[in-house]
């Protein structure tokens, strides 16, 4: 029998505070261990896995195409059942009945395709299927419905997603087994394959749970004819919150959206809750990777129609973006469902999906001629047909209004150091046959012959913008701009010491550290991290991003490169600034370019940042550290901090150390 180890939860409610740490046991784990399964039907489930095993095996030595491709749509039943048994994640006794189902199916799927058949890839009604990430290496699900005949007339699908509602259950047995959570009372949309996005379990689509969507949507286009001008964005609940989100930051994706409740920041909604939260000013800054109120202005060229029961206590979402959207000088469609609370009401999802065949039937809106694009972050860097490239300074508010008015394009900038068009979009809305003028800032360029130009990038050299691109060197950029939480978002590697360091405090924590990450990210993001001994790092591994713990006693990695780091440490002290800090009780967390290859990133000591509090509230699940941190270890790590952060901050824009208020 599999043991289960039994864990005193209290739940609390009431004050909340980043600042305030406190100690494990005071925190509900998410998800919860599951029941106890009899001891029969596992032995069941154990022998059918190990059958199913075998034909996994033969399927891996099979190197054709067809195969490879279609292998994930039979290796997520096997992952659902294995991670159930594996890890308690039964949470009632008619599961089990449905675990040997799924068995039963995926047995079936890998039969098939070790045939070289795969009926379930023409499969009309609900399907599940996944992919392979390239985050961690492990297979994810999505469900389709796929449309039967509706009299399609053109040769491609529209697409919509469904983002699911917070599920502390919500592992990928029940996800597979248990539907998708859209609404039995929602009217299907016409030649319409929705999408249901597992997102890597209950994190609100953001970080990994983000990829999963984009991997998702890749994976859904690689097998079925999609109309790249017919994706809707929608969702409810927690899912309503992954809406307005996705809706933000990458405007120009969606024919149209359609949040149902959920939240749009984290200080305003926790209220709801009774929590107060009192960030400190790095913590502040980072709320602004996903409040999306902050974000209002990319809305300008998107249908919205939010949607909430008018007793629901959510209907904040809908409000303060309504709120932040009209001082942008933009419209909200709210339709609101009488006499309801957190659901939808049957009527309302009808008035809503006769809205959205209204989009649908005028058509994506083709990119504009105005738009007013606002960032943070180089992460979300890009909209239509401007991409800005650098900022002067990361994390406080980066704005471009432009307007194409002719063959003229003006533009007015805050915190931007570099930008550039996309040649492909903005020939839509200019002609790149002809000559164009450029205002940027006062600053006036004119090109005569556009469509020839090797680079249409510009950058601000002494306080004018010069064309083409800024001298070459290492910048914050996208998807190398941090904070830590970013290197989580891409291909990783954990690498483990084999060492050991002579500071005892250091050496615990960090191991310690590092053994909770790798079952953290099993359970938030429902992968197994690839992770490699010091010693047998490659070239090859060079292009993921290195998690490396420990020192430069115990970690080789370090000890490559330690003297290349924005910040010193070696195994007396760690030297910020004008601070030193012991190594003997302190640690050093950061992320930077990795001086091994600097388009991908080093991180130290450190996994994802949000902890185990933040589980239990999705509004929570967000950065809580910046690029760099000084960990003091006299203090244990908790649910929220990995100790006492001594002092952090973040790097600058050349990725060198700056004090707090330099720029």
């Amino acid at each position: 029998m599999r043991s289960i180890i039994c864990f005193i939860l209290l739940i609390f409610s009431g004050q909340f505070g980043f600042a305030q740490q406190k100690d494990l046991t005071e925190v509900r784990r998410v998800p919860a261990i599951g029941i106890q399964i009899p001891d029969a039907d596992e032995k069941e489930l154990e022998t059918g896995l190990q059958e199913f095993a075998k034909e996994v095996n033969q399927l891996k030595l099979k190197q054709d195409k067809f195969t490879v491709n279609l292998l994930p749509d039979v290796l997520i039943y096997y992952k659902a059942v294995d991670y159930a048994l594996k890890y308690h994640e039964f949470f009632h006794l008619e599961e089990v009945a449905s675990a040997k189902k799924l068995l039963q199916t995926g047995r079936q799927r890998a039969a098939d395709l070790l045939e070289g058949k795969a009926p379930w890839t023409t499969q009309k009604g609900e399907v599940v299927r996944g992919y392979v990430s390239k985050i961690d290496g492990s297979v994810q699900p999505y469900g389709l419905s796929i449309p039967e005949n509706d009299g399609l007339k053109e040769a491609k699908y529209n697409l919509s997603f469904w983002f699911h509602g917070r599920g502390e259950y919500l592992s990928e047995f029940n996800f597979i087994a248990n539907g998708k959570g859209f609404f039995p009372a929602m009217p299907a949309m016409k030649n319409t394959i929705m999408l249901y996005p597992y997102g890597r379990y209950c994190n609100g689509f953001k970080f990994a749970g983000e990829v999963d969507a984009q991997e998702a949507l890749a994976a859904v286009k690689k097998q079925y004819p999609i109309n790249e001008n017919g994706i809707f964005d929608r969702g409810f609940s927690m899912g309503g919150a992954a809406v307005w989100h996705f809706a933000v930051h990458f405007p120009d994706l969606w024919l149209a959206a359609n949040p149902g409740a959920g939240f749009a920041e984290t200080t305003k909604f926790l209220l709801l809750d009774k929590e107060t939260i009192h960030p400190n000013w790095y913590e502040k800054k980072l709320l602004h990777l996903y409040d999306c109120t902050d974000y209002a202005s990319n809305l300008s060229n998107l249908p919205i129609i939010a949607y909430n029961g008018d007793k629901d206590l959510q209907k904040q979402a809908a409000d303060v973006m309504e709120k932040a959207m009209k001082q942008e000088g933009i419209s909200l469609v709210r339709v609101v469902g009488p006499n309801t609370g957190h659901a939808y009401h049957p009527a309302s999802a009808k008035i809503v999906d006769s809205l959205l065949e209204t989009e649908a039937e005028k058509g994506k809106r083709p990119a504009p001629k105005e738009l007013h694009f606002t960032t943070y972050t180089l992460k979300y860097n890009r909209m239509y047909w401007l991409n800005l490239d650098a900022l002067k300074e990361h994390w406080e508010k980066a704005r471009v209004d432009g307007t194409i008015s002719n063959q003229t394009i003006t533009l007015k900038t805050t915190n931007v150091l570099a930008l550039s068009f996309e040649s492909e979009v903005l020939s839509t809305v200019i002609n790149l046959k002809k000559p164009i003028v450029i205002h940027i800032d006062g600053t006036t360029v004119t090109l005569k012959q556009p469509s020839k130009a090797s680079v249409l990038s510009f950058y601000l050299e002494n306080k004018n913008w010069v064309q083409g691109n800024p001298p070459s060197k290492l910048v914050k950029k996208h998807d190398l701009q941090g904070p830590i939480d970013d290197a989580f978002m891409s291909a990783f590697i954990v690498v483990k010491p084999t060492g050991k360091s002579k500071n005892e405090l250091f050496d615990k924590w960090s191991k310690a550290e590092l053994e909770r990450f790798l079952i953290l990210w099993r359970r938030q993001f429902r992968g197994d991290a690839i992770v490699k001994n010091d010693v047998d790092i490659t070239a090859a591994d060079l292009s993921s991003n290195l998690i490396v713990f420990g020192d430069e006693e115990s970690n080789q990695v370090i000890a490559k490169i330690k003297n290349k780091l924005p910040i010193k440490w070696d195994p007396e002290k760690i030297q910020v600034g004008g601070n030193a800090y012991p190594s003997k009780d302190h640690a050093l967390i950061l992320i930077c370019p990795n001086p091994l290859n600097t388009q991908k990133y080093v991180v130290l000591n450190s996994g994802f940042t949000f902890r185990e509090e933040s589980f239990l509230n999705n509004a929570k699940q967000i950065p809580m550290l910046p690029d760099w941190a000084i960990i003091d270890l006299n203090t244990p790590p908790g649910p929220i901090y990995p100790g006492k952060v001594s002092e952090a901050g973040f790097f600058g824009e050349d990725w060198k150390w700056k004090s707090k208020g330099s720029k």
